[in-house]
């Protein structure tokens, strides 16, 4: 990741006591940033790579433990098959690429997604990048690939029908924990803060299970022009937010 010009970002005061654990976020508007300029949708993409490496060095500068990207769905594979293509390379070219500055900053990479989908040759490079940064204890920087949340809970609840078949698992015994120990996600906090960029008001099939207490920040910016300011921007605007998970407001003060 190349240095971020950390000292042109304006001054956003936050409360680094208050920062949220787990950031998620909806990439979304790359194609249209670059109908915008003129630009083939791959462009969009392509200046995508670079706002994930800004914003990943931003996190990690933070401090924040988790930072997950939805980086493709399992609806993206319906797509016409030369963007499918163009994507799949883009993102596996761009993590080698980014894997000595992650290693050097002490990002581990997580995969989470529906791996039987993927190319043999994409998913062995994916898997060799997070190998050779599964040492890092800084951030923890998580890439949704193939990834939907009705699949993510479609398999879970599988598996445990397949513990109660076999009688490992009483039907009785099954509480949301359970669910949650079955996911994906299980080696992580659910999400605090879900930012969308590109504007639409949707959560487009991810982390639904996860991001039921989760606070949301959707911004008009596309992801491409998405930068260091916008995501403290995000950060200080989830800070001024009073997190309840059912309660009163009388009750948490």
């Amino acid at each position: 990741m190349d240095q971020f010009a950390h000292d042109k970002i304006p001054n956003i005061q936050l409360d680094m006591a208050r920062l949220p654990r787990h950031i998620a976020i909806i990439m979304d508007g790359n194609g249209r940033w670059a109908q915008a300029q003129g630009l083939q949708r791959a462009a969009g993409h392509v200046e995508g790579v670079t706002t994930v490496r800004r914003i990943t060095e931003e996190c990690s500068r933070l401090g924040i433990g988790y930072l997950t990207l939805y980086a493709f769905s399992t609806e993206n594979w319906n797509r016409p098959q030369e963007e499918v293509d163009a994507l799949m390379h883009l993102i596996v070219t761009a993590i080698e690429r980014e894997t000595p500055d992650l290693i050097k900053n002490r990002v581990r990479l997580r995969v989470i997604g529906d791996s039987s989908r993927m190319p043999r040759e994409a998913l062995e490079r994916l898997e060799r990048c997070v190998q050779d940064t599964s040492a890092g204890d800084g951030l923890t920087l998580v890439l949704a690939i193939s990834y939907s949340s009705r699949w993510e809970i479609t398999d879970a609840v599988r598996r445990i029908a397949a513990e109660a078949a076999d009688g490992s698992l009483d039907p009785a015994a099954i509480t949301p924990d359970t669910v949650s120990r079955n996911l994906a996600t299980a080696f992580m906090p659910d999400p605090d803060l879900l930012i969308r960029t590109g504007g639409d008001m949707r959560v487009s099939n991810f982390l639904l299970w996860q991001i039921a207490y989760a606070e949301l920040y959707i911004t008009d910016i596309y992801w491409p022009d998405f930068n260091g300011y916008d995501l403290r921007r995000a950060i200080a605007d989830y800070q001024k937010r009073q997190r309840r998970f059912g309660l009163t407001g009388e009750q948490i003060q």
